[in-house]
């Protein structure tokens, strides 16, 4: 059973309010913990409240995938079927699925929030993000890519475009099927290769060209 001190009701389960989220990674930000289960409890403490065990897992689930994770955007990366994930706005989330950009129900509490991650992100993969560097082209880690924008460049709110990379590659059959490789053009490119040849392919932004 959760125990409420302060002035406004707190919501049970993983609802934690923006407020109380900002107040435990200020703590969290200002002693440089992880957001493990009992930290994020003290943290909480600190602010006068009090909660049961589900609240403190589910906001140090929470303030993990802030912190070190792709916050919001982490469900929809770790969707196998999802190749892209954009973002224009607080609440205008789009994947593709490889049938064209769809709109997502997924949030972001503010642009606030959306800058934050875009830094982080940019931070993670080495890269400068901010009003003097205001755009970052970069790779993460795990091989995503990232492009990020910050205002004035963009329009509002930072926009985000992850673009992930999934182990498994399509086979020359494959591509010839989806109708990616033209007809016959499957044997020059087996051609090419048996014969050691070099070659050039060229290519609009995505069509991945640079991973052939």
């Amino acid at each position: 059973m959760s125990t409420y001190l302060g002035q406004e009701p707190l919501a049970t389960g993983t609802d934690m309010t923006p407020a109380l989220l900002d107040g435990v990674r200020r703590r969290l930000a200002e002693s440089g913990a992880e957001p493990t289960p009992a930290r994020v409890a003290q943290a909480l403490r600190e602010q006068g409240r009090v909660l049961g065990d589900a609240e403190v897992l589910g906001a140090a689930e929470q303030l993990r995938s802030e912190l070190v994770g792709s916050g919001p955007l982490e469900p929809l990366l770790a969707d196998p079927s999802v190749t892209d994930v954009l973002v224009s706005a607080p609440d205008r989330i789009w994947v593709d699925r490889g049938g064209g950009l769809e709109l997502t129900g997924v949030r972001f509490p503010d642009a606030a929030a959306v800058r934050r991650l875009a830094q982080r992100l940019a931070a993670v993969a080495g890269r400068r993000l901010d009003d003097a560097r205001p755009w970052a082209d970069a790779r993460l880690p795990d091989g995503t890519r990232l492009h990020a924008v910050l205002p004035p460049v963009a329009v509002g709110c930072a926009c985000l475009s992850l673009r992930v990379v999934r182990p498994r590659a399509f086979t020359l059959d494959e591509l010839v099927a989806a109708g990616t490789v033209p007809p016959g053009g499957d044997r020059v490119l087996r051609a090419l290769v048996e014969a050691r040849l070099s070659f050039l392919i060229s290519g609009g932004t995505g069509s991945g060209n640079p991973n052939l």
